[in-house]
Order: structure tokens, then sequence, then C-alpha cells
């Protein structure tokens, strides 16, 4: 016998019980902020693989110093695409946002 069956969950109430609540914002500024870090982070993580395999020689490249400083200049670049204007995610990302977010106010 499940001990479920016994106080009548169903496993979809057991999995919604489980999980946190989100932490949901009613503030299209914030929502916004949000999708657009999300882009920078993307673009800056596609970015990233993007040069993985290209290697500098000559006096002054390769080390550790350059892997250092190579990811922390695509994440860069990957703020900088998002903030003038990026790939459009985060104009997706937003909207759904506002969607998720109205549709919780309506439950």
């Amino acid at each position: 016998m499940n001990p479920t069956d016994s106080i009548g969950l169903s496993q979809q109430q057991l999995t919604a019980a489980r999980q946190p609540a989100p932490l949901g914002t009613s503030d299209p500024a914030k929502a916004r902020v949000a999708a657009e870090s999300f882009e920078s982070f993307f673009l800056g993580q596609f970015l990233e693989h993007m040069f993985t395999g290209i290697r500098t020689d000559g006096i002054f490249g390769g080390g550790q110093g350059e892997t250092v400083y190579r990811s922390m200049m695509m994440q860069e670049y990957g703020k900088s695409l998002a903030a003038n204007g990026g790939f459009g995610i985060a104009d997706t990302v937003y909207k759904s946002i506002l969607q998720i977010q109205e549709q919780e106010q309506t439950q």
C-alpha cells in the first residue's frame, strides 16, 4: 500500500508541494533586467564555446592568464551585445516572464 493513497494526494500534488514557489515580480522593469541578464549570460557562453579552439601564438600569446582573461572578455562581449539589442533572446524571455506572472496572478 502506498502511503500517499491513504491521504489522497496525487503524484502531481506531491511534486508541486516539493518544489519551492518561484519568487515572481510584478515589476516589468525587473523582468526586463532579468531577461537581458539571461541573454548576456547566454551570449557570453556562446562566444566562449565559439572561441575555445582558437590558439594565440607569439611573444605575448598563450598561457593561463590568457585563458582567464579570454573568458572574462567573452562575458563582457556578451553583456555588450545584449545591451545593444542582442539576438532577440531577451525580448522572448521578457514576454515569457510576463506571461508566467500573469498566469500566476489569475490562479
